[in-house]
């Protein structure tokens, strides 16, 4: 009786094996595109975490290639280094997609800093093909729920990670007088800088 105790005793002094610990999902792998222009390579990554569909609908403009052959168009000027460019497919019939639902810097916590991309629109829900990239902090493009009117600001999407001097170049680029409408006017370059190509970059 008295082993048999003993042998329980030592049996409930063996620890308990411990228990794996959880496996660890991986984040997302970032997705990054590359914009080839005549000025240089612009290597852009993607936040498809928080904007899901913002970055989804740039990849099918970058995979069918509808932005190869388009153009960095606009360079918008507040200062040396305040501003945005602005590049895309400008309504044309044969490359624009359908218009994509509103992410605002509300909803994905992203905001428009210093070579942040963000899509260009109309009213919320207007967004397809034109897209911007900033050039100094622009707070004024997030959304404010405080500010009147339509508040809902832009939705940003990704920042460039490699490029950000071409992006200078293009704002620095010379720009029409007289070409563009109401606060585009003067704003367009002229020439356009080309994109001869967009691809995504394969994941290392």
């Amino acid at each position: 009786m008295l082993k048999l105790i003993l042998a329980l005793t030592m049996a409930a002094q063996v620890a308990p094996t411990p228990a794996p610990p959880p496996a660890r999902i991986p984040p997302p792998a970032a997705v990054r595109v590359a914009l080839d222009t005549s000025d240089g390579r612009i290597v852009i990554e993607l936040d498809k975490a928080r904007a899901p569909i913002t970055t989804a609908n740039f990849l099918k403009y970058v995979d069918q290639k509808r932005l190869d052959g388009i153009g960095f168009y606009r360079t918008a000027k507040g200062g040396p280094h305040f501003g945005f460019v602005q590049f895309g497919v400008q309504n044309a019939p044969k490359r624009v997609l359908p218009p994509i639902k509103h992410e605002p810097t509300t909803l994905t916590g992203l905001k428009h800093l210093d070579g942040t991309i963000s899509i260009a629109r109309y009213a919320p829900g207007t967004a397809n093909g034109d897209f911007t990239i900033m050039v100094g902090d622009q707070p004024s493009l997030d959304a404010d729920p405080a500010a009147p009117g339509d508040n809902q600001g832009y939705a940003a999407f990704g920042h460039v990670v490699e490029g950000m001097e071409v992006i200078q170049k293009i704002f620095d680029a010379p720009t029409s007088p007289t070409a563009g409408e109401g606060l585009m006017k003067g704003q367009m370059i002229v020439p356009p800088i080309l994109i001869t190509a967009a691809r995504r970059i394969p994941a290392s």
